[in-house]
């Protein structure tokens, strides 16, 4: 009988050395959870009959906390607390999953997704970050919008300039003489004296570069000066516009915003139809001096930042200045979590023992608060496991010994002789 009392002693000393085996092999797995194994000894049924070894009872997780690693990346979430980020593993319905890896990225199609490409589950919002529903149906896969707004076509242009009163004429270029008269030529910076440029936006919200060219043309009172618009390589018409500036320098004429025919330059998705308003432009002694230069269309915003606070709010920024409230993090606690049944890669489904989940957000209903740009590492003691590796070793070697003895004592009864 000794033989399979200490045979179920060798197993289970074996069963232990697996589990802390285990234990060390993911001690660089985040979000894993160590294990403990619990024995129980197997009773005699009678009182005067030793026990008849030992059983495993079970193999119990250990959910307790686990370090944080530092990583800087806004993606990166750990649980503070209790509770677990919830996933399913398509992308309408599928099984659903719970884990405390919160290693996430965002697919080719902007969802939010776990290590192993499962939806990060997340509850819906309104515009002020507030919690719409509750609940586990209520839960939908996250997904991070790549634009915001709706674009608009420039119409406007507004532009004040200081040109200066001391510049020269075409006419006064060596490289133009009576025979070779004056002729504008964007490409040349001979033909022009000074040029301002800036971007417009067609319907589509696609940037066009949009350039204005100033030339003068006469240097007597009044004094005056041409500006031609070009939108891409495209000039818009009716063109160049005359401006005159009086003694004192100021503006007479145009009197009032110059609006051009639509102008259709190549790249773009329509035609823009723009008004060049020249403002306080005027004439002084100095430089030339660009003062104000607006336009009022915009492109699209696009996506630059993503953020998740502490209570699970993902909010999308995007260039254009605007932010939008994405969804809340959904969250799940257990009654019992060491109930949960294994999965792999730190995750976790639901069994008749650990309960169903109660879902919320962050910082709810007893659920720990997100810290993002962290990742929880392994709650594994390497000193503690290797005390516990020396200890099942030392039972092992202890339960071997004993069959070794049993094996004596029988070799010697066999020997006995009459």
């Amino acid at each position: 009988m000794s033989f399979y009392t200490s045979l179920s002693g060798l197993k289970g000393a074996q069963t232990e050395l697996g589990t802390v085996a285990n234990n060390i092999a993911n001690v660089g797995s985040y979000g894993f959870k160590k294990s403990r194994t619990e024995f129980g000894d197997i009773i005699s049924s009678s009182r005067t009959t030793p026990g008849n070894g030992t059983r495993l009872k079970n193999i119990e997780q250990q959910f307790n906390q686990g370090g944080f690693e530092a990583t800087s990346r806004e993606l990166d979430l750990a649980i503070a607390g209790s509770g677990f980020f919830i996933t399913r593993d398509e992308l309408t319905g599928g099984n659903t999953a719970f884990t405390r890896n919160g290693k996430f990225k965002t697919d080719a199609d902007g969802f939010l997704v776990d290590s192993n490409g499962g939806y990060v589950q997340g509850l819906p919002v309104d515009a002020d970050g507030n919690v719409t529903a509750t609940g586990l149906s209520a839960a939908t896969n996250i997904q991070i919008p790549q634009t915001s707004g709706v674009p608009n076509a420039t119409t406007l242009i507004d532009l004040t300039v200081s040109l200066p009163a001391n510049a020269d004429l075409p006419a006064d270029r060596p490289v133009y003489t009576a025979a070779n008269p004056y002729t504008f030529d964007r490409l040349d910076p001979n033909s022009y004296n000074h040029s301002t440029q800036t971007t417009v936006y067609d319907s589509a919200g696609n940037p066009i570069s949009a350039t204005v060219y100033y030339t003068r043309t006469g240097d007597a009172t009044p004094s005056t000066w041409e500006a031609r618009l070009f939108v891409g390589a495209e000039e818009a018409t009716p063109g160049p516009v005359a401006m005159q500036f009086d003694a004192a320098g100021n503006r007479t004429a145009p009197a009032g915003p110059v609006t051009f025919d639509p102008v259709y330059p190549a790249g773009a998705s329509a035609p823009l139809n723009l008004t060049l308003d020249l403002g306080a432009t005027d004439q002084a002694a100095g430089p030339f001096t660009q003062r104000t230069l607006n336009q009022d269309g915009f492109a699209a915003g696009t996506l630059s930042d993503v953020t998740i606070n502490d209570e699970g709010l993902v909010t999308a920024t995007f260039s254009n200045g605007e932010t939008s409230a994405v969804g809340k993090l959904a969250m799940a606690n257990f009654t019992n979590p060491e109930g949960l049944k294994q999965l792999g890669d730190a995750r976790w489904s639901v069994t008749g023992q650990s309960g169903d989940p109660t879902v919320g957000g962050a910082g709810e209903d007893g659920i720990g608060r997100i810290q993002a740009g962290a990742l929880e590492r392994a709650n594994v003691d390497i000193t503690e496991e290797l005390v516990a590796l020396i200890s099942a070793q030392r039972n092992f070697q202890a339960n071997a010994k004993a069959i070794e003895t049993g094996n004596q004592m029988t070799q010697a009864i066999m020997n006995l002789r009459s």
